[in-house]
């Protein structure tokens, strides 16, 4: 029946669109291709999202910027090459490059560059035939051919031989293979992600690595930040990862304090994001309780190395930087056990608000207003 209510009341319970009696079957069929693309388009938007969005956790500057990049370069045909700290994410970071591309629906393959023995890197990469050498039984696809119309990431880049070097231009090169103990070219369209934590742009001025292979990997290169950089993302971090566990282990998690969250933000962690989840981790394993507070936190941090007697111990002033160091740490540790609050850090220490503001500075301390 015609008539608005009804329509207003379909539309409302989610129909597409409302046909009136008689129907026009020519009008039928445009609205059902019309739908059909509407619904293609929706669920397209939301795997890319579920595919690359998720899995790099943040809101952070340095996570937006990252993200703008993998938007523009992902489309791109472009070789890619990621530059960062060990425990950054970088094999994220590729994946997320081959979900936001053509490619996505194709394989994506990934290679641990200093995982291969030299004598083996060809096999791996460029696959054998039968016969080859003693224990070749049977041909064998290299790690190009299954990545073929797809992305080959290869890791640790900065490790290959010269030999081996010289070997991958070649293929980057004239976009063509041949197996070991082969005569036949075979044709690959890879889209290659290389990664790496050393400078490689150093290591091409020290002759550790060919000039013409850098820039046929860094077309357009990438900065992966290390967690420091952006520690205002440790929050995040850490609730995604007590998601993951609660889901692996299938048990409630412990919840952390503000101060167990302010104590990990003023770690340095050198192994980036993948200490933090296994710090995360062990501390879930190690604490039955509900909540996780700074001392739990504190007590699984490394502790700095004690000086060394030499050097350092003959400065001009070891009393007074023993006073500086002791005034720094006590002041972190009554912050930390304040959730960062300085207002009753600063009644703790029986200080001024105004005169712990200035301490910090004079301490050297990050001041977060």
């Amino acid at each position: 029946h015609a008539n608005i209510e009804t329509a207003v009341q379909a539309t409302r319970l989610g129909a597409y669109d409302f046909l009136e009696k008689p129907l026009s079957l020519e009008r039928l069929l445009v609205l059902l291709r019309n739908a059909s693309a509407t619904q293609a388009l929706a669920s397209e938007n939301q795997r890319l999202r579920a595919a690359w969005a998720t899995p790099l956790v943040g809101s952070s500057p340095a996570i937006a910027r990252l993200l703008g990049e993998i938007a523009l370069a992902g489309p791109s045909p472009a070789r890619v090459l990621l530059m960062g700290e060990n425990g950054t994410g970088k094999e994220l970071v590729a994946r997320a490059l081959h979900e936001a591309s053509p490619r996505r629906a194709m394989p994506f393959v990934a290679v641990n560059c200093s995982a291969i023995p030299e004598e083996l890197f060809e096999s791996e990469l460029f696959g054998h035939e039968k016969g080859a050498f003693t224990g070749a039984t049977q041909a064998r696809r290299g790690r190009f051919e299954e990545a073929n119309a797809g992305t080959l990431m290869l890791d640790e880049v900065a490790d290959l031989s010269a030999r081996a070097q010289t070997k991958l231009l070649r293929v980057l090169q004239e976009s063509e293979l041949t197996r070991v103990g082969g005569s036949r070219s075979i044709r690959v369209d890879v889209r290659v992600v290389a990664a790496t934590n050393h400078d490689l742009a150093a290591a091409v001025a020290a002759n550790r690595f060919r000039e013409d292979l850098y820039f046929r990997l860094a077309v357009i290169p990438v900065h992966v930040p290390a967690l420091r950089e952006r520690a205002e993302d440790i929050p995040e971090l850490v609730e995604h990862f007590l998601g993951l566990l609660a889901r692996e282990t299938g048990r409630r998690v412990p919840q952390f304090t503000a101060g167990a969250l302010e104590a990990l933000r003023r770690h340095d962690f050198p192994g980036n994001v993948r200490e933090l989840r296994n710090l995360v981790e062990r501390l879930v394993i190690m604490n039955p309780g509900a909540r996780i507070g700074p001392g739990e936190v504190a007590a699984v941090l490394p502790r700095p190395a004690p000086a060394v007697a030499g050097s350092e111990a003959q400065s001009p002033a070891p009393l007074a930087e023993a006073v500086r160091e002791f005034e720094r740490r006590h002041i972190e540790a009554v912050l930390a056990a304040e959730g960062g609050n300085m207002t009753r850090a600063a009644a703790r220490l029986g200080l001024e608000r105004s005169h712990l503001y200035k301490k910090m500075r004079q301490l050297g301390m990050r001041v977060e207003a």
